[in-house]
């Protein structure tokens, strides 16, 4: 990416970033919003937005503020070079970089949770807060009203605080009312149903329905991070079969700032939809929102316990949630547009609301658990029964895991048992192995964990390869208790010869396994044909954390 530095005379430091939007194929095309790095503080950010006919929407976060041009169209094939050239012609403007337009896309498409025994045992969601990052919530549902919160709620795709949703005639924008429900619709008021957390407050963020840049994503998920305890997204990149995409900049500090800072510095928690591009034989670990370490990755099972048509398996997914199947297979219900209800909510989108509720229970029962507690509490805790797959095997410390459910079904019961008297899980710990070899690697880090007592949470491969057809390659990475992750299947339709730069590909499927040994990553052609590449760079990171006594005890 081309950085461009013009030197700075004034104390107030401005850097401009344009919005550049990334259509699937042909031309460019730009639109009128700017994040903009701005160190003087929001006078000054308002004293800049004036001067050049801008409009300060207000902080992404930090230091970075939301500018819209008033007299640049949303969308054009024009770079808005007028506007840059005046901009330049001041001498504490810096021109940083460009933030892509993400696709809008959804993840749309008698067994329980176990909710009951959670509820049971008192836990009903109480002094949680969760936020929906979607369309909009619809705020005065009568099943929603009760629990809705303002101060979990804000319209960053109009830059003002109601989160209502637009109304079209197709009802378009449904989404995130009907995942908001899902989690707290409120109990015994003859409405619609009960939301997992029915006592929990709930927020929504509008932010799908318009342009989502890197600054309209980052503002989303860094929203009060002091007072929002869950977010939940159920939506990413094009679940197409061929693209690889991911969080750019802005969404990346602001997942690093969430699970660092948020909720008094024990995190964060940000639920994920796997993506519902299984019909495409797309993978969720070519997503980059579900495939990070700091989400925690939710996958569907049907109403009788098959894999769903629309579900992706990869080996970042952590747990499962029911949600729609066949056609005589029961869908979810939950709260609609238009003070309605609906018995047809569908997806891996219905999935992680779901999730999320689940969680609101574990941290009522425990308000200390970390961003890694929560993780660490459903591996332990998510079922594998009844769940029906080819993939599962048991892993080096006894687990079964799956690339299409991962541990399994979430257990509200038994993660609110465990919860309320969990030990915080010690520091995390990196350690990188950096290689240039062969497409078949294999190598022994015992330099890297000498002397330590540690155990795995995450494996991550970072990828640096080239190929003439991407989708023609499957990669695997073996762990030294034989523990073998899925990092790519195969996806019939990625024609691209883009290969992958710098691509972190993720499995929790040795989760709490030893990592001292040989660690194998093998990267296979299955077409067998005349493709051709080479890898120019791999590097593997591994997350550890320190057991503590008694963790080790149990």
């Amino acid at each position: 990416m081309d950085l461009r530095l013009v030197s700075l005379m004034l104390g107030t430091l401005l850097i401009l970033v344009t919005s550049e939007p990334r259509p699937s194929v042909g031309q460019k095309v730009y639109t009128n919003t700017w994040a903009v790095h701005i160190t003087g503080g929001e006078q000054e950010a308002n004293r800049i937005a004036k001067k050049h006919g801008f409009v300060n929407h207000g902080k992404v976060f930090g230091d970075y503020y939301h500018f819209r041009h008033r007299r640049v169209v949303k969308r054009s094939l024009s770079e808005h070079r007028g506007t840059h050239i005046r901009l330049h012609t001041e001498p504490q403007v810096c021109v940083k970089c460009k933030i892509w337009i993400r696709l809008r896309t959804y993840n749309e498409d008698h067994r329980d949770l176990n909710v009951k025994e959670a509820w049971k045992r008192g836990f009903t969601g109480q002094g949680v807060v969760v936020s929906i990052l979607d369309d909009g919530i619809e705020k005065n549902h009568p099943d929603l009203i009760q629990n809705y919160d303002p101060d979990a709620s804000y319209d960053v795709n109009d830059g003002d605080p109601d989160p209502q949703p637009r109304y079209t005639q197709l009802n378009d924008n449904r989404h995130g009312t009907r995942c908001a429900g899902e989690v707290a619709a409120v109990a015994n008021n003859g409405m619609c149903g009960v939301g997992v957390a029915y006592n929990s407050k709930i927020g929504g963020v509008r932010m799908l329905d318009g342009e989502v840049t890197d600054v309209v994503e980052a503002q989303s998920l860094s929203l009060n991070p002091q007072h929002i305890d869950i977010y939940s997204a159920s939506w990413g990149p094009e679940d197409d079969g061929k693209t690889v995409d991911g969080p750019a900049k802005l969404a990346k500090e602001a997942f690093l700032r969430g699970v660092n800072e948020g909720r008094g510095g024990r995190g964060s928690i940000f639920v994920w939809a796997s993506g519902n591009g299984g019909r495409e034989k797309d993978s969720c670990n070519c997503d980059g929102y579900t495939n990070s370490i700091y989400t925690l990755s939710i996958s569907s099972s049907t109403q009788n316990g098959n894999v769903p048509w629309y579900s992706e398996a990869c080996s970042s997914t952590l747990a499962t949630t029911y949600s729609s199947g066949g056609l005589n297979e029961k869908q979810i219900v939950t709260t609609d547009l238009r003070q309605k209800c609906t018995d047809s909510h569908t997806g891996t989108s219905a999935s992680a609301p779901l999730a999320a509720g689940i969680i609101a229970l574990a941290l009522e029962a425990n308000k200390n658990l970390t961003w890694r507690d929560m993780q660490h509490l459903v591996v332990r805790t998510s079922n594998p029964a009844h769940l029906t797959t080819n993939d599962w095997k048991t892993n080096g410390v006894g687990r079964r895991v799956s690339h299409s459910y991962g541990y399994g079904l979430l257990d509200a019961g038994a993660i609110v048992a465990l919860a309320k008297n969990w030990t915080n899980v010690g520091p995390q710990r990196k350690c990188v192995l950096s290689l240039v070899s062969e497409p078949r690697l294999r190598f022994i880090p015992h330099g890297l964990v000498r002397g330590c007592s540690l155990s795995l949470e995450h494996a991550q491969a970072h990828l640096t390869l080239s190929y003439n057809r991407r989708g023609n390659l499957a990669i695997y990475l073996i762990s030294p208790q034989g523990t073998r992750s899925t990092l790519l299947a195969p996806r019939p339709h990625d024609y691209s010869s883009d290969g992958f730069s710098d691509w972190a590909f993720m499995t929790t499927h040795s989760w709490d396994e030893d990592p001292r040994g040989e660690w194998t990553l093998e990267i296979e052609n299955v077409a067998g044909t005349n493709d051709y590449g080479n890898s120019s760079s791999i590097q593997f990171a591994f997350f550890f954390f320190f057991f503590s006594l008694m963790l080790q005890a149990c």
